[in-house]
């Protein structure tokens, strides 16, 4: 699997953004989008995201799965972090493990309603079990178990960030595209999400990363408005 971009132009406001822009990331791999502020780089994620539509060029995921779009193999962790300050942290969290993780579908078999009922009820059970685990090992993941019931209102920046990257792990996509993801954490926040990032890139996941400052990996490193993509490993302020 690889993610690939070929002549890729943004247009904003009417104003050319980037032109020409081309990237490859394999699986297993991290790519570093640098540059100074407006060259973009937000941009290009939203771009991949399928946010925004490219003026020219192509972004194409090869090898993932053949019906779904790529925006549907993408989870794009941007500036918001797009929580219900009402809801508690387990809700927030089972919220988009429902929205991202898409409806059970049946197989179309007719079954006596008794059985069906029945079948349903436990279905529901196990379903129930099994998801609440989930979200638990997640919340787990970024150091969050402890708050599951806690309205998302209370929640400082770097535990609002937490939650936002547990979506990451409660439902698995390929590729993550992520906007200056280490913001608001402290020290073992950004510890917990370059583990997060190892085990992702470990299983054969795609990470591209705009970002300022250390990533938390080892990434190449693609700079907007600069030098062209660099091949090498990652400079060691990137890693």
């Amino acid at each position: 699997m690889r993610l690939l971009g070929r002549g890729v132009r943004c247009v904003r406001g009417g104003r050319d953004v980037f032109s020409d822009l081309d990237f490859e990331v394999a699986a297993g791999e991290a790519l570093a989008v640098t540059g100074r502020n407006g060259s973009g780089k937000t941009s290009l994620l939203r771009l991949i995201a399928g946010l925004l539509t490219p003026a020219d060029g192509s972004i194409a995921l090869e090898g993932g799965e053949t019906e779904l779009t790529l925006a549907e193999q993408a989870h794009y962790l941007g500036h918001r972090d797009a929580l219900k300050p009402a809801l508690s942290v387990l809700e927030n969290l089972a919220f988009w493990r429902d929205f991202l993780g898409g409806e059970i579908s049946d197989a179309g078999v007719d079954v006596p309603p008794s059985l069906a009922q029945s079948l349903a009820q436990n279905l529901a059970q196990n379903l129930a079990q099994n998801l609440a685990q989930s979200l638990a090992r997640s919340l787990a993941s970024v150091g969050l178990d402890h708050a599951t019931d806690l309205p998302a209102a209370f929640l400082s920046a770097g535990q609002r960030r937490r939650l936002s990257i547990a979506r990451l792990v409660a439902v698995r996509r390929p590729v993550w595209l992520l906007d200056e993801p280490t913001t608001a954490l402290d020290t073992a926040g950004q510890s917990l999400f370059s583990t997060l990032m190892h085990s992702h890139l470990a299983t054969g996941g795609i990470i591209i990363a705009a970002t300022h400052g250390p990533l938390g990996v080892e990434a190449r490193e693609l700079r907007i408005g600069g030098a062209a993509i660099r091949n090498d490993p990652a400079v060691p302020r990137l890693s």
